[in-house]
């Protein structure tokens, strides 16, 4: 069953036997948001995966990221008069110095061929870019938490409700100071379920049966 706020709300509370006087919707959001993001910094999902098309300025080497993008997995440029493409080379600031030390000079610019993180906000390229080429990025985005969404739009509470159940009991006994045996049993329920999720997201879901054969488990039988 997938959850809403309100269910997820409900089910903690019946779970551990402590009221809303106790467990407020205030506590409550603190506790979910902290299981979410547990989760979120676990297993890649798929369902944080996302692309944002953009352009280069002439002159300019700094291109603003997405907002919410907590992970850079790769960055295509496409020239605007070939229509070649290719992936730019992530690299340290530091090389970027010293690949392409006067990056203001006109004479200098060409495509790009390396980026580097420069803040939270931005990242840079080199060469200094001479054209308007076209950025396709991929990137990692910080997932919409249920408590925003008063509903089960988010991927987690709607496919995987049991993980985050577990991951929010976790957090709750650790706020209630509850029994020790039953913060070991929810927390040993929470890695059972995140390493089958990540099964899903990070194996079976990467990879196809006629290239990589269908998955296969070896079943003991007796012999004839």
């Amino acid at each position: 069953m997938a959850f809403t706020l309100a269910t997820l709300r409900t089910a903690i509370r019946d779970y551990t036997e402590v009221g809303s006087t106790v467990l407020t919707d205030s506590i409550l959001n603190t506790i979910i948001i902290n299981a979410e993001n547990r989760i979120f910094r676990t297993v890649d999902a798929d369902a944080n995966k996302f692309y944002a098309t953009s352009e280069t300025v002439i002159g300019i080497r700094y291109i603003t990221v997405p907002t919410g993008t907590r992970i850079i997995r790769s960055v295509q440029i496409t020239d605007p008069t070939t229509s070649d493409q290719i992936y730019l080379k992530q690299v340290d600031q530091s090389f970027l110095a010293e690949y392409h030390p006067d990056y203001d000079n006109s004479s200098d610019r060409g495509i790009p061929k390396y980026y580097a993180h420069w803040d939270e906000d931005n990242w840079v390229v080199a060469p200094t870019p001479d054209k308007a080429y076209v950025l396709t990025m991929a990137y990692i985005k910080h997932p919409v938490t249920i408590t925003t969404t008063e509903g089960t739009s988010t991927d987690i509470p709607t496919y995987v409700p049991d993980l985050l159940l577990y991951a929010c009991l976790v957090e709750t006994f650790k706020y209630l100071k509850g029994p020790e045996n039953m913060l070991q049993q929810y927390e040993a329920s929470y890695q059972e379920a995140i390493q089958t999720y990540a099964a899903q997201q990070q194996g079976r879901r990467r990879r196809d049966e006629y290239r990589d054969g269908a998955l296969r488990i070896p079943i003991q039988s007796p012999s004839p």
